[in-house]
């Protein structure tokens, strides 16, 4: 940590007030459906591919280990403008690479307009009806994962 790091302190991505908006619209998405999403967000991307990283994270957070393969990770690699969203086999099966690459474009265009937690918000919601057409909530079904954001370096 250098001296610079006191005198300008990093100013955090999301307020605590947006952290909470997101972590609302994962819970409202999570409500209809047994798929599960999260959002991991760090500085820098450390692969070339921001898909390759996200899929490394999916792992690691163990999303494939929903019971239906229905975990969905959104990307967000901060100071390197990097994002990707990655499916488990469940939903990449029912919706195909042309619907993650549509939901891409429409968190890019929200991006480039400075609404970054709407765009956050509005694929959230996205990909939260898409769970729910394919794997809606059963009586049953109980929140296997984290609801939190979760922050790398």
């Amino acid at each position: 940590m250098s001296l610079f790091s006191f005198i300008f302190p990093s100013k955090p991505f999301l307020t605590d007030a947006e952290q909470q908006k997101v972590t609302e619209a994962i819970s409202a998405a999570e409500q209809k459906t047994s798929g599960e999403i999260r959002v991991y967000m760090e500085s820098r991307c450390s692969y070339l591919d921001p898909v390759d990283r996200a899929k490394e994270l999916f792992y690691e957070l163990q999303m494939h280990q929903t019971e239906l393969g229905n975990g969905v990770l959104l990307y967000l690699a901060i100071k390197d403008h990097q994002l990707a969203i990655y499916g488990g086999q469940g939903i990449h099966e029912k919706v195909g690479t042309d619907f993650w690459n549509k939901e891409v474009q429409l968190i890019l265009s929200e991006f480039k307009a400075y609404h970054f937690v709407d765009g956050i918000v509005h694929v959230i919601s996205d990909i939260g009806a898409a769970l729910q057409t394919h794997f809606p909530f059963d009586k049953q079904d109980k929140n296997e994962l984290s609801n939190d954001i979760v922050f790398g370096k």
